[in-house]
Protein backbone atom coordinates (compact mmCIF):
# COMPACT_ATOMS: atom_id res chain seq x y z
CA UNK A 1 0.00 0.00 0.00
CA UNK A 2 1.16 3.64 -0.60
CA UNK A 3 0.06 6.66 1.43
CA UNK A 4 -0.28 10.06 -0.20
CA UNK A 5 -1.19 13.63 0.93
CA UNK A 6 -3.92 15.86 -0.99
CA UNK A 7 -4.53 19.44 -0.77
CA UNK A 8 -7.51 20.50 -1.91
CA UNK A 9 -9.28 24.02 -2.45
CA UNK A 10 -13.09 24.51 -2.41
CA UNK A 11 -16.01 26.48 -2.05
CA UNK A 12 -18.13 24.85 0.50
CA UNK A 13 -21.55 27.21 -0.43
CA UNK A 14 -23.06 24.20 -2.11
CA UNK A 15 -21.97 21.24 0.27
CA UNK A 16 -23.27 20.37 3.89
CA UNK A 17 -19.24 20.01 4.12
CA UNK A 18 -16.48 18.15 4.68
CA UNK A 19 -17.25 14.77 6.46
CA UNK A 20 -19.72 12.33 4.57
CA UNK A 21 -23.02 12.54 5.74
CA UNK A 22 -26.81 10.59 5.47
CA UNK A 23 -28.29 13.61 3.82
CA UNK A 24 -26.39 16.02 1.26
CA UNK A 25 -23.66 16.14 -0.94
CA UNK A 26 -19.77 16.49 1.26
CA UNK A 27 -16.70 17.33 0.15
CA UNK A 28 -15.24 13.92 0.98
CA UNK A 29 -17.94 11.88 -0.65
CA UNK A 30 -17.44 13.79 -3.87
CA UNK A 31 -13.65 13.62 -3.98
CA UNK A 32 -13.59 9.71 -3.12
CA UNK A 33 -15.48 8.84 -5.50
CA UNK A 34 -13.57 10.43 -8.73
CA UNK A 35 -10.25 9.21 -7.21
CA UNK A 36 -11.95 5.64 -7.10
CA UNK A 37 -13.28 5.54 -10.55
CA UNK A 38 -9.53 7.02 -11.54
CA UNK A 39 -7.31 5.03 -9.76
CA UNK A 40 -9.98 1.66 -10.25
CA UNK A 41 -10.32 0.99 -6.78
CA UNK A 42 -12.01 1.93 -3.51
CA UNK A 43 -10.36 5.03 -1.97
CA UNK A 44 -11.05 6.50 1.40
CA UNK A 45 -9.94 10.39 2.12
CA UNK A 46 -9.20 11.04 6.25
CA UNK A 47 -9.84 14.79 6.00
CA UNK A 48 -7.36 16.85 8.98
CA UNK A 49 -10.58 19.11 9.87
CA UNK A 50 -14.42 18.58 9.36
CA UNK A 51 -15.27 21.76 8.32
CA UNK A 52 -19.07 22.18 8.72
CA UNK A 53 -21.97 23.29 5.54
CA UNK A 54 -20.87 26.45 3.81
CA UNK A 55 -17.31 26.90 4.94
CA UNK A 56 -14.29 27.18 2.22
CA UNK A 57 -10.85 25.87 1.96
CA UNK A 58 -7.73 27.56 0.50
CA UNK A 59 -6.08 24.42 1.16
CA UNK A 60 -7.54 21.49 2.68
CA UNK A 61 -5.14 18.55 3.41
CA UNK A 62 -6.57 15.34 3.35
CA UNK A 63 -4.61 11.37 2.75
CA UNK A 64 -5.39 8.21 1.41
CA UNK A 65 -3.97 4.95 0.76
CA UNK A 66 -4.19 3.30 -2.55
CA UNK A 67 -2.04 -0.84 -3.66
CA UNK A 68 -0.40 0.48 -6.76
CA UNK A 69 1.66 3.96 -6.94
CA UNK A 70 0.43 6.46 -8.75
CA UNK A 71 2.64 6.93 -11.74
CA UNK A 72 2.04 10.47 -12.96
CA UNK A 73 0.72 12.43 -10.22
CA UNK A 74 0.56 15.82 -12.45
CA UNK A 75 -1.33 13.76 -14.84
CA UNK A 76 -4.18 12.51 -12.10
CA UNK A 77 -4.26 16.21 -10.53
CA UNK A 78 -5.48 17.08 -14.26
CA UNK A 79 -7.51 14.36 -14.64
CA UNK A 80 -9.27 14.57 -10.92
CA UNK A 81 -9.26 18.97 -11.92
CA UNK A 82 -11.11 17.85 -14.97
CA UNK A 83 -14.09 16.14 -12.61
CA UNK A 84 -14.26 18.31 -10.12
CA UNK A 85 -13.55 22.18 -11.04
CA UNK A 86 -17.14 22.52 -11.84
CA UNK A 87 -18.51 21.58 -8.88
CA UNK A 88 -16.43 24.30 -7.10
CA UNK A 89 -13.30 21.82 -5.99
CA UNK A 90 -9.75 22.22 -6.98
CA UNK A 91 -6.82 19.68 -6.45
CA UNK A 92 -4.21 21.54 -5.77
CA UNK A 93 -1.29 19.08 -4.96
CA UNK A 94 -0.32 14.98 -4.46
CA UNK A 95 2.11 14.27 -2.35
CA UNK A 96 3.87 10.70 -1.27
CA UNK A 97 4.12 10.36 2.16
CA UNK A 98 5.31 7.74 4.40
CA UNK A 99 3.40 5.35 6.02
CA UNK A 100 2.99 7.22 9.47
CA UNK A 101 1.73 10.39 8.25
CA UNK A 102 -1.99 11.33 8.99
CA UNK A 103 -3.55 13.57 7.53
CA UNK A 104 -5.77 14.74 11.05
CA UNK A 105 -3.02 13.33 13.72
CA UNK A 106 0.11 14.54 12.50
CA UNK A 107 -1.25 17.99 11.89
CA UNK A 108 0.62 20.28 14.49
CA UNK A 109 -1.33 23.69 14.18
CA UNK A 110 -4.81 24.53 11.77
CA UNK A 111 -4.92 28.08 10.54
CA UNK A 112 -8.41 29.12 10.23
CA UNK A 113 -9.21 32.73 8.04
CA UNK A 114 -12.40 34.67 8.85
CA UNK A 115 -13.24 37.59 5.59
CA UNK A 116 -15.77 40.52 6.88
CA UNK A 117 -16.66 43.48 4.14
CA UNK A 118 -17.06 45.91 6.78
CA UNK A 119 -18.55 49.17 4.59
CA UNK A 120 -22.28 50.04 3.53
CA UNK A 121 -22.60 48.46 0.27
CA UNK A 122 -22.02 44.08 -0.15
CA UNK A 123 -19.81 43.03 -2.45
CA UNK A 124 -21.56 41.30 -5.57
CA UNK A 125 -17.78 39.75 -6.42
CA UNK A 126 -17.68 38.01 -3.29
CA UNK A 127 -21.07 37.12 -2.31
CA UNK A 128 -21.10 33.95 0.13
CA UNK A 129 -17.50 34.57 0.29
CA UNK A 130 -17.79 36.88 2.94
CA UNK A 131 -19.87 38.49 5.89
CA UNK A 132 -20.66 41.64 5.60
CA UNK A 133 -21.23 44.42 7.92
CA UNK A 134 -22.69 47.74 7.42
CA UNK A 135 -21.95 49.41 10.88
CA UNK A 136 -18.03 50.84 10.94
CA UNK A 137 -16.25 48.09 13.69
CA UNK A 138 -13.82 49.52 15.75
CA UNK A 139 -10.91 47.43 14.52
CA UNK A 140 -8.54 49.12 17.68
CA UNK A 141 -11.08 47.59 20.23
CA UNK A 142 -11.11 43.61 18.74
CA UNK A 143 -7.63 43.49 18.82
CA UNK A 144 -7.64 44.25 22.38
CA UNK A 145 -10.35 41.63 22.47
CA UNK A 146 -8.57 38.77 20.77
CA UNK A 147 -5.40 39.20 23.33
CA UNK A 148 -8.14 37.89 26.03
CA UNK A 149 -8.40 34.79 23.54
CA UNK A 150 -5.03 33.89 22.95
CA UNK A 151 -3.15 31.03 25.14
CA UNK A 152 -5.10 27.84 26.74
CA UNK A 153 -8.06 28.58 28.25
CA UNK A 154 -11.91 26.84 28.92
CA UNK A 155 -13.34 27.98 25.53
CA UNK A 156 -16.91 26.20 26.08
CA UNK A 157 -18.42 29.36 26.09
CA UNK A 158 -17.91 29.08 22.48
CA UNK A 159 -18.29 25.82 21.70
CA UNK A 160 -21.27 24.27 19.30
CA UNK A 161 -23.77 22.82 21.97
CA UNK A 162 -23.47 19.30 19.93
CA UNK A 163 -19.70 19.75 19.96
CA UNK A 164 -18.46 16.03 20.35
CA UNK A 165 -15.17 17.14 22.51
CA UNK A 166 -14.77 15.78 25.26
CA UNK A 167 -12.67 18.86 26.45
CA UNK A 168 -13.40 22.06 25.79
CA UNK A 169 -9.96 23.10 26.74
CA UNK A 170 -7.89 24.34 23.55
CA UNK A 171 -4.63 26.46 23.03
CA UNK A 172 -5.05 29.63 20.32
CA UNK A 173 -1.07 30.21 19.11
CA UNK A 174 -1.91 33.61 17.11
CA UNK A 175 -5.13 35.41 16.46
CA UNK A 176 -3.86 38.13 13.70
CA UNK A 177 -6.26 41.31 12.77
CA UNK A 178 -5.85 43.05 9.73
CA UNK A 179 -7.35 45.62 7.60
CA UNK A 180 -7.37 46.60 4.03
CA UNK A 181 -9.65 49.43 2.91
CA UNK A 182 -12.86 47.87 3.84
CA UNK A 183 -11.75 44.19 5.02
CA UNK A 184 -10.92 42.65 7.44
CA UNK A 185 -9.25 39.58 8.01
CA UNK A 186 -8.86 37.32 11.26
CA UNK A 187 -6.85 34.82 11.22
CA UNK A 188 -7.09 31.94 14.09
CA UNK A 189 -3.66 29.62 14.71
CA UNK A 190 -4.16 26.61 17.21
CA UNK A 191 -3.45 22.83 16.99
CA UNK A 192 -6.88 22.22 17.00
CA UNK A 193 -10.75 24.21 17.59
CA UNK A 194 -14.16 23.02 18.69
CA UNK A 195 -17.28 22.57 17.04
CA UNK A 196 -17.79 26.59 15.87
CA UNK A 197 -15.51 27.97 17.97
CA UNK A 198 -14.09 30.02 15.62
CA UNK A 199 -17.35 31.72 14.35
CA UNK A 200 -18.27 32.02 17.55
CA UNK A 201 -15.49 33.58 18.57
CA UNK A 202 -16.01 35.90 15.61
CA UNK A 203 -19.73 36.72 16.25
CA UNK A 204 -18.29 38.23 19.65
CA UNK A 205 -15.75 39.97 18.61
CA UNK A 206 -18.05 41.51 16.35
CA UNK A 207 -20.48 42.74 19.25
CA UNK A 208 -17.30 44.23 20.62
CA UNK A 209 -16.45 45.89 17.33
CA UNK A 210 -19.87 47.65 16.74
CA UNK A 211 -19.24 49.21 21.20
CA UNK A 212 -22.51 46.67 22.00
CA UNK A 213 -20.05 45.08 24.34
CA UNK A 214 -17.21 46.88 26.31
CA UNK A 215 -14.06 44.57 27.06
CA UNK A 216 -15.20 44.22 30.22
CA UNK A 217 -18.61 42.41 29.27
CA UNK A 218 -16.59 40.87 26.44
CA UNK A 219 -14.02 39.11 29.19
CA UNK A 220 -17.19 38.10 31.57
CA UNK A 221 -18.35 36.19 28.57
CA UNK A 222 -15.25 34.29 28.17
CA UNK A 223 -15.17 33.73 31.84
CA UNK A 224 -19.30 32.63 32.43
CA UNK A 225 -18.46 29.50 29.83
CA UNK A 226 -22.70 30.12 29.00
CA UNK A 227 -23.77 29.58 25.43
CA UNK A 228 -26.82 31.61 26.23
CA UNK A 229 -25.08 34.73 26.78
CA UNK A 230 -22.94 34.86 23.53
CA UNK A 231 -23.38 36.65 20.39
CA UNK A 232 -24.91 34.98 17.47
CA UNK A 233 -22.16 33.09 15.60
CA UNK A 234 -20.85 34.52 12.40
CA UNK A 235 -22.19 33.23 9.17
CA UNK A 236 -20.35 30.13 7.94
CA UNK A 237 -19.56 31.34 4.61
CA UNK A 238 -17.23 33.84 5.90
CA UNK A 239 -14.75 30.93 7.11
CA UNK A 240 -11.80 29.64 5.23
CA UNK A 241 -9.57 26.51 6.47
CA UNK A 242 -6.30 28.33 4.99
CA UNK A 243 -3.58 25.52 5.67
CA UNK A 244 -2.74 22.51 8.06
CA UNK A 245 0.50 22.99 9.33
CA UNK A 246 2.47 19.37 10.19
Amino acid sequence: MYRYQILIEYVGTSFVGWQIQKKGKSIQKTVQEILSKLLKEKIILYGAGRTDARVHALEQSAHFDVRKKIRNIDKTIKSLNFFLNDKMISIIKIKKKAKHFHARHSAKERIYLYLIQNRLSPSTLNKDREWHIRKKLDVKLIKKGVKKLIGTHDFSTFRASNCSAKSAVRTINEIIVSKSKNCIKLKFKSKSFLKNQVRSMVGCLKYLGENKWNLKKFEDVIIKKDRTKVAPPAPAYGLYLEKIIY
